[in-house]
């Protein structure tokens, strides 16, 4: 058992350090201290541990506002476990100060994060808060409505429907849609051989957001689309799946943190479209759960159901399947790369031939069912340590395999099948 972003030791009781993990476990997720173990894992106890667990009460109860849900047990070893559940009132401050975790260490969070925090415990998103521009037009959002639903004017009654106003006012989700707003939008960049040729390059900022993605839908059919003509028939082609590229727009523009002075940048290339947006996943959802879509979780829910209203998404929680789903019939898969501040979604060209090894054949024909690890493969594939980790890296780039895990516990899996 080792520390990690949801398990801490604390040797002993005495100092207060564990305080700032419990604001952090309380902010963010649930989690768990054990006392009497040391940092090396190694278990040393505690000494009277009922009067340990009145001391800690107090100072948990004394030192966090709100008290947060926790509980105290003391193990057959002797030491203690404090368990921390994620809170509904946040901000959980300790000293007038809210933590998070990063990996295995407890750090203080800054004022946008707090800001966030504040909003949660609320019940409010960003979304929701007043604007502080209040001279708005809506044109753009009159032809989406027209276009889309046959609404003929906006009246204050829809943009009150469409979650627009509150007690009057409108707020920073109808700033978004207005046809001017103080918001940081799209960055579009097209690439040539290399990316010190820039061959194309679009801004789009202080826009509504129903321009920011038609304009990106325009740039993308400018470079990923064709017509094929075939006798007297033509045919229009696409190098990247259009269906993955309007989902994973779609998704930047719904899920993106917009308190984040920051563009959500597509990257264009010979051979993929790379798009990476603010923020990185809620508190709420996981690596696993994002992936799979197994939880559906609206970080703009007013902009998701405006979307949702007029056809852009389908149903919630499932573009990331839409977008894999897109590539079923293709040689190459899309990839996404989650940090703690951005999520990339890279998305190949499907008109690339990926020639493969015999090796890399029999690999993957071997992992077609089941997840292994590199030690099973090298096994059952009679290779070499060296040789196995070559070929299951060559897989990993070019697309055909995923891996999962870490260190010991990493496995390799099938990501597209048509190989």
């Amino acid at each position: 058992m080792r520390e990690c972003k949801t398990l801490e030791f604390k040797e002993n009781i005495e100092t207060n350090s564990f305080l700032k993990t419990i604001s952090a476990f309380a902010n963010y997720i649930d989690g768990k201290i054990i006392f009497g173990i040391s940092d090396d894992g190694a278990v040393k106890g505690v000494s009277n541990p009922v009067e340990s667990c009145l001391n800690l009460e107090n100072k948990i109860n004394d030192a966090i506002k709100p008290v947060p849900f926790y509980t105290l047990e003391i193990n057959d070893d002797n030491t203690i476990t404090l368990e921390v559940k994620k809170g509904s009132y946040t901000p959980y401050l300790y000293k007038g100060k809210a933590y998070k975790r990063n990996d295995t260490s407890t750090i203080e969070v800054d004022r946008l994060e707090l800001n966030r925090l504040t909003l949660e415990g609320m019940n409010m998103t960003y979304e929701e808060q007043i604007s502080f521009k209040q001279n708005l037009s809506f044109t753009q959002l009159q032809k989406e409505l027209t276009d889309k639903i046959g609404t003929k004017k906006i009246s204050v009654d829809i943009l009150k429907t469409l979650g627009l106003m509150k007690d009057g006012k409108y707020n920073n989700a109808a700033s978004l849609v207005a046809d001017e707003n103080q918001f940081l939008g799209i960055d579009i960049i097209r690439y040539g051989d290399t990316i010190n040729e820039l061959m194309d390059r679009y801004i789009g900022d202080n826009i509504s957001i129903f321009q920011m993605y038609h304009d990106a839908i325009d740039f993308y059919q400018k470079y990923y689309t064709y017509e094929k003509i075939d006798g007297s028939q033509r045919t229009n082609q696409e190098i990247i799946p259009y269906k993955a590229f309007r989902e994973a727009l779609a998704n930047a523009l719904v899920h993106r943190l917009w308190d984040v002075n920051s563009r959500i940048r597509i990257s264009m290339y010979k051979d993929k479209i790379e798009i990476t947006s603010p923020g990185g996943l809620p508190s709420a959802l996981n690596k696993n759960e994002y992936l799979n879509s197994q939880v559906s979780f609206l970080r703009n829910p007013i902009i998701g159901n405006i979307f949702f209203r007029l056809g852009y998404i389908e149903m919630f929680g499932s573009g990331i399947k839409r977008i894999k789903d897109s590539y079923n019939d293709y040689q190459v898969a899309p990839d996404f790369l989650i940090y703690e501040n951005s999520i990339t979604v890279i998305l190949p060209a499907v008109n690339i031939t990926v020639n493969i090894t015999d090796d890399e054949r029999m690999i993957l024909e071997i992992i077609s069912l089941e997840k292994l690890s590199r030690l099973q493969l090298e096994k059952r594939g009679n290779l070499s340590k060296s040789k196995t980790s070559r070929i299951l890296n060559s897989l990993c780039e070019k697309g055909f395999i995923q891996k999962t895990g870490s260190g010991p516990n990493t496995k390799y899996s099938i990501r597209n099948k048509n190989y």
